[in-house]
């Protein structure tokens, strides 16, 4: 698969793939990654998002859906030999219905995406970053990868997954030239996670960040994920949790009266 649209850098540039680019963190790693002088190549299913994303920032866009495994070894051969850094951000939530009401198309969408489509990606990718001698990979999880809460075991199952698949990916590469590390970032407002979590109802989106103050953006995310990627290659963040200040926990969240 060619490249939808590339701006030439130097063969020297260090270089990044971040999955999910088409918006919200994502999007905003993209943007980030590419002031600290990466060329980012920006991965997403929805081709004029990441077109213009990629024009904006001198990337390059390629259309790809994680969970379509052929997309994925589209993606590793429009990589090439050689690749510095990988966000895996691309995932979702779908739902929130107890486990006695939940939706088994739900459920699977959101392991595909969260957990089979990051390991496709990873899988695809490593030789190349491997190469570089000095890979980073960096896999978006969410609090909800470390505590259940109801309405969101399907969610939190998957989550869970990308923690432990992170986990598991450290002990095998040990010894390889491969950081392997984790961003688990409690609320986040951005334009759709909701949205699409409680499919376009506008009024549930707004519920959950309604009377918080100062929730944290994704350039926040963007910002901790750009840290991470930059320290020394022998410096690993293992995982850094990362909330806002209204957030003391998944359940204790202050939010002001209405």
């Amino acid at each position: 698969m060619a490249p939808m649209s590339e701006n030439t850098t130097s063969t020297s540039a260090r270089t990044a793939v971040v999955t999910g680019a088409s918006s919200g963190i994502g999007e905003a790693t993209a943007r980030r990654l590419a002031a600290e002088g990466y060329h980012v190549l920006c991965a997403a299913r929805r081709v004029e998002r990441i077109e213009a994303l990629a024009a904006e920032i001198g990337g390059t866009a390629m259309a790809c859906d994680v969970t379509d495994e052929a997309a994925v070894a589209a993606l590793a051969d429009a990589v090439g030999p050689r690749l510095d850094l990988l966000v895996n951000n691309a995932g979702g939530a779908y739902g929130s219905t107890p486990v006695a009401q939940a939706s088994s198309e739900e459920w699977r969408a959101m392991y595909e995406v969260n957990v089979i489509g990051l390991m496709q990606v990873t899988r695809a990718l490593l030789p190349a970053l491997v190469a570089s001698g000095a890979g980073a990979i960096i896999n978006v999880g969410s609090t909800a990868g470390r505590i259940a809460y109801e309405g969101g075991a399907g969610y939190t199952a998957a989550k869970h997954g990308t923690q432990v698949v992170t986990e598991t990916l450290r002990l095998e590469l040990f010894d390889q030239p491969v950081r392997v590390m984790e961003i688990a970032p409690g609320m986040v407002r951005t334009e759709e996670f909701s949205l699409v979590r409680f499919d376009g109802d506008q009024e549930k989106a707004d519920a959950v960040y309604r009377g918080v103050p100062d929730p944290l953006v994704a350039d926040d995310i963007a910002d901790a994920i750009a840290w991470m990627a930059t320290r020394p290659a022998h410096v690993n963040i293992d995982e850094i949790v990362i909330r806002p200040k209204a957030q003391a926990a998944q359940h204790k969240v202050y939010r002001l009266p209405e």
